[in-house]
Order: C-alpha cells, then structure tokens, then sequence
C-alpha cells in the first residue's frame, strides 16, 4: 500500500517519523458512461478555452485568478519552499477527551505506522494516551492547505482522523420544534433500546444494496429478466405508545418453556 502522506509527529522535544496510509477504501459497483445510440464510452478532454487545443497533465500548472482574468502561477516548488519545519511535521497542539469531540468533525481516516527508528517513541505516546484515555489534536500541511487531525490510540496502533474547522461546518438548515415527550414514553423507548443492545462486530454488516446489484448485473450478463421484489409488508400503528409496545414485543426474543421436574419413577 502506497504511503499517503509522511511527516513527523511532534510531541513536546520528541519527534516520531511516520506514515500515513489511508484506513478506507471505496468497494462500490462502478459504472460508465454510455452513448445510449452505439453504446460507446463517453470520454471527457481537458480542452485549452482559447485556443480550443486538448491538452495533457504535464501542460498544466496551478494559477490564482487576482484579477479578471489575470492570474499569477504558482509551482509545485514553490509550493514546498514556504513551508517550515513545523509545518512538514504533525505538532501536537493538546491532548483532551474523546467524548469532547462532536462527529461531524471528522473526515477521513488514516493508519499512522512508525518509520524505522521511530518505533518506541511511538509506542509511548500510544500506550500513554490509551492508559489516560486521551487523543491529541495536532495540525500539518497536507497537500497545500494545513489540515486539523486528531490522533487516537488503539489497542495495537494510532489512528489519525483529519478534520473540519469549525468555519467547515453548517449550520441546520432549519430550526425545529422539540415537543415534550412523557415519562412512559421516555422508560418505553430506553427499554426498546435495551432489548436492541448489543457489542459493535464490524463483519456483521454488509452493503446489502450493493449484493443486490452485483446480482443484479450478473443475471442482466446471463440474459435473465429483473424481478422487483416483493413489496415489505408495513405496520398501521399510529400511536407512539402502541408503536413502541409493538417494537419491543418484536425485538424481544421468544421466551423458552420452562422444563418441569420429572415425576418419580418416570
């Protein structure tokens, strides 16, 4: 797997070299696009707009519109000569709970694994945050922008999480009434939620949609004809209450019959 990014994770006067790899990877049903008249691909050209020429990667370079249509180029080395030190390393800001960090923060994950000669330092500050239940924000310069992260200890390595800034996240897009809800209603949901309780298994679930799809394109590929499912019967229950009487009858599992003492001399 090809290193995303590298850089140095600064801790205090301790610098530990590492490697980002991307954590996720992206295992969708992929499709093209067709011309619907011969079935051909449609293809997409990078085109010059004033000389109307096709042009290739290496023809390109970045620029900064200032003015209409004034721009000032700016290269790939020139983007490298400004950054410090400081911003080619991932600097440890504060440590602070997990818990204090809303969700909608985050972005995307990374596996951070030790360069040589890094390894212990690593698993220091692993095992130290992990015994105080601590993660760390920190910042780097990742591509051309600085990039917020949150560094978090696992049982066998570090997780790094890059994240919004606060000026990234939207607003609701519309306020909301919150009715009161009674304490019978309150005790009825916390029990429909404790009969659904049970441990986080990552390989229980699977992208159904998605089984369903690749079926679909195997029996397209076959010549045999697509079906629509049978339509889900759906329940009429309009009360909360007797709604949530309904779940929790439907979550819990069957009780099991109670076995009596054998009769002597049986």
């Amino acid at each position: 797997m090809a290193v995303s990014h590298k850089g140095a994770i600064s801790f205090g006067l301790v610098h530990i070299p590492v490697g980002l790899y991307t954590a996720t990877q992206d295992v969708d049903v992929r499709f093209n696009q067709l011309c619907k008249d011969d079935m051909s691909r449609v293809r997409y050209k990078k085109v010059c707009a004033s000389c109307g020429k096709e042009i290739n990667s290496s023809d390109i370079v970045k620029g900064f519109q200032y003015e209409p249509d004034k721009y000032v180029v700016v290269t790939d080395d020139e983007f490298e000569r400004i950054k410090t030190e400081k911003d080619k390393s991932i600097q440890i800001l504060h440590f602070c709970d997990l818990s204090s960090i809303r969700p909608i923060y985050y972005d995307k994950t990374y596996h951070a694994v030790p360069e040589t000669g890094g390894e212990k330092a690593f698993e220091l500050l692993r095992r130290a945050m992990r015994d105080e239940n601590k993660v760390a924000i920190a910042k780097t310069v990742m591509g051309n922008s600085e990039t917020l992260l949150c560094i978090i200890p696992t049982d066998d390595g570090i997780l790094i999480e890059t994240m919004f800034y606060a000026a990234e996240i939207k607003e609701l897009p519309k306020e909301f009434t919150h009715p009161e809800v009674s304490d019978a209603e309150l005790t009825m949901a916390k029990t429909l939620i404790g009969s659904m309780e049970k441990p986080f298994e990552p390989a229980a679930y699977k992208d159904e949609y998605q089984e369903r799809l690749r079926d679909l394109i195997a029996k397209k590929i076959a010549g045999q004809e697509i079906v629509a499912p049978a339509a889900e019967q759906q329940g009429n229950v309009i009360d909360l209450m007797d709604a949530l009487k309904a779940s929790i009858e439907q979550a819990e599992p069957p009780a099991k019959p109670k076995r009596g003492r054998p009769k002597k001399g049986a």
